[in-house]
C-alpha cells in the first residue's frame, strides 16, 4: 500500500499527554521550550548549536507538518493533558515502508525533564508504530554518553544490539562520539 492512503491519526493520547502533529503557529511555543532548554540540547543536538530564531522554528514546525501529509516522517508534538503546557517532541522517522522499519528521536523541555513524561510518550508511539504502522522494527539512537536518553529505550524494553563506536560527532562537532542502538523487533 502507498503511505500517503494511510489514515494517520493527528493527535494520539496516553493517560497523562497528548501528542498531536505541529501546525503552522506552534513556532513560538516551541521556540520557548528551546530558549529555556538551549544549554541541555547543545550537548546532543546537532541542531541547537545557537538559539534559533521564532521564524527558524516556525519553519521547521511547518516543515513537520508537511512530511507528516507526506509520510516521510511523523513528528508529534507533547502536551500536557492537566495543564495543556508543551513538553517536547517526539517522532518517528528514518523511514523504510518496505520492512516497515522506524527510528524514535525525541527531546524535552529541561522544565518537564524527570518526570517519566518522555518515556510515557515513547512507550505510545511505539505502540502506534506496532500496531497501527505494522511496524517491525523500532529503533532508538543515541550517543552513549547520554545517560537520559537511553533510559528510555532501557525502561521500554528495548534491546541493546550494540555500541557503534566513532560513529559520529559529537553535536557541537568537535569529537567522535560512540552511538548505542536499541530496537524492538515484531
Amino acid at each position: 500500500m502507498n503511505p500517503l492512503l494511510l489514515e494517520i491519526p493527528t493527535k494520539i493520547d496516553t493517560k497523562r499527554l497528548y501528542l498531536r502533529i505541529p501546525m503552522a503557529g506552534d513556532g513560538e511555543t516551541v521556540n520557548a521550550a528551546i530558549r529555556a532548554s538551549i544549554n541541555e540540547f547543545k550537548l546532543w543536538l546537532p541542531l541547537y548549536q545557537s538559539m534559533p530564531e521564532i521564524t527558524e522554528t516556525e519553519i521547521i514546525v511547518r516543515r513537520a507538518h508537511n512530511q507528516f501529509l507526506n509520510r516521510e516522517s511523523f513528528r508529534f508534538f507533547i502536551f500536557s493533558k492537566e495543564t495543556d503546557e508543551f513538553i517536547g517532541t517526539c517522532s518517528l522517522h528514518n523511514i523504510i515502508w518496505d520492512i516497515p522499519k522506524f527510528e524514535i528521536g525525541y527531546w524535552i523541555d529541561i522544565r518537564f525533564s524527570g518526570k517519566g513524561f518522555m518515556t510515557e510518550a515513547i512507550q505510545r508511539l511505539t505502540h502506534f508504530a506496532i500496531q497501527e504502522l505494522n511496524g517491525r522494527r523500532i529503533e532508538i539512537r543515541c550517543e552513549s554518553s547520554n545517560t537520559k536518553s537511553r533510559t528510555i529505550p532501557e525502561k521500554l524494553g528495548f534491546e541493546l544490539e550494540g555500541i557503534l563506536r566513532n560513529e559520529d560527532f559529537s553535536a557541537d562537532g568537535k569529537k567522535l562520539t560512540d552511538i548505542c542502538i536499541y530496537a524492538k523487533i515484531i
